[in-house]
């Protein structure tokens, strides 16, 4: 069989086999007891966010609700099992997306997070290492409080060059994407001052502009803004310019999957449906003609809201992990998409890539790509937004074991 581009495309229904060099994955879940059920019972679960909380060298992750309280909770990581912490316990309705950074400079990781549609809020936590308790939960600070709501995706980079990160944001019904700078002493800011990066925006084939991620995709040392279906480059004092990729937009990241040259850009439709594609730069990054697009897949995805690169198996290369939602409308009880898949596509650092399926039928939303369980190597982890809720999935690469 021919190799594709992009692909070993599944001719005449053909299924690849696993080779010796793929991982075997230990599923663990909420529905069976291997980690505790989301408390507080929502059905509705937006954001995901993986980071080293607590200081101890072992990653934790957060999850965020909307429909019902606690707003956040903390998975801390022990030993061998996860254990909840209540961060947020008001309700509040939050917005998919999220981001870590030490805001207030005193050596820990604090949390950041927006409003959706019914809010025009966006929020820090404040990590109150290293006095953690079960039941109290972390003081909470305002970043935007008025405007337009729905806050959809964050990132921290240090766009503009100055030496200090800012929060880039984007802020849908307002059609906006933000940069804000953190105050001198954000514990006593009533918020951040913020720019407008772009206005107006349109969405084209889905509901809204989502997905936000940060890479130096020119490679003049500065870290650049990846947003929808653009990269834009700082050209000083707070202007950018914009750079379209394509016309598909949603989420996005960047990342060496061809080796030698500059980064290559992922992008996978969330809250919509169309062709996953990553493109490679054939000359001037800042011309949109310069960048080519090579569709993943094959076929659209239906609500692909999960993406990430990294190095799954272990041997170099990049590789890329795609998920669907199985649902998304709240109020019906059976799914929308039942045969809803995620996929592993195996790079060759040469820009090929083979598919594989880890799994049909199970619903993905904001799944994150990290290792969960300290053995080195990268794991899933996986958080439904309405498909069997409430409810939390890890895949553990190999199992918990070291290289």
């Amino acid at each position: 069989m021919k190799t594709t581009r992009s692909t070993f495309g599944a001719l005449f229904g053909l299924t690849l086999a696993a080779t010796a060099a793929d991982p075997q994955w230990q599923h663990l879940s909420s529905k069976s007891g291997d980690l505790p059920v989301p408390p507080g019972g929502s059905q509705q679960q937006t954001g995901a966010l993986i980071g080293d909380f607590d200081g101890d060298g072992l990653n934790d992750f957060i999850l965020s609700f909307r429909q019902k309280p606690p707003a956040l909770v903390w998975y801390r990581r022990t030993a061998k099992v996860w254990d909840t912490y209540v961060i947020e316990k008001d309700y509040l309705t939050v917005e998919a997306g999220g981001a870590a950074y030490d805001i207030d400079g005193d050596g820990d990781l604090d949390v950041v997070f927006g409003g959706d549609w019914q809010s025009n809020q966006v929020w820090w936590w404040e990590n109150p290492a290293p006095h953690f308790d079960k039941n109290t939960p972390w003081k909470r600070h305002v970043i935007k409080n008025g405007g337009q709501t729905q806050h959809h995706d964050q990132a921290f980079g240090d766009f503009l060059g100055i030496g200090k990160p800012q929060l880039a944001f984007w802020n849908q019904q307002a059609k906006a994407l933000f940069l804000a700078e953190i105050p001198a002493n954000p514990r006593a800011a009533d918020g951040w001052p913020r720019t407008v990066i772009v206005s107006g925006t349109s969405a084209g084939s889905t509901p809204y502009t989502e997905g936000m991620s940060a890479c130096d995709i020119d490679g003049d040392g500065k870290v650049d803004l990846l947003a929808y279906n653009m990269w834009y480059k700082h050209t000083g004092g707070k202007h950018f310019q914009a750079v379209k990729l394509g016309d598909v937009g949603g989420l996005i990241f960047g990342g060496q999957l061809v080796a030698g040259g500059r980064p290559e850009i992922v992008i996978s439709p969330g809250d919509g449906g169309g062709p996953v594609k990553w493109y490679e730069c054939k000359g001037d990054p800042t011309q949109s003609n310069s960048w080519v697009g090579h569709d993943l897949i094959g076929r659209d995805v239906v609500h692909g809201h999960s993406l990430q690169l990294g190095d799954i198996n272990g041997d170099g290369p990049l590789d890329i992990f795609v998920a669907e939602m199985a649902k998304w409308h709240e109020q019906q009880p059976q799914p929308d998409n039942p045969k809803a898949t995620a996929w592993i596509f195996y790079g060759d650092g040469k820009g090929n890539f083979r598919k594989t399926e880890l799994v049909v039928g199970e619903g993905w939303h904001e799944a994150r790509l990290a290792d969960l369980d300290g053995d080195g190597d990268l794991d899933l982890l996986n958080k439904p937004y309405t498909w069997e809720t409430p409810r939390v999935d890890v895949w553990l690469n190999n199992g918990t074991a070291k290289r």
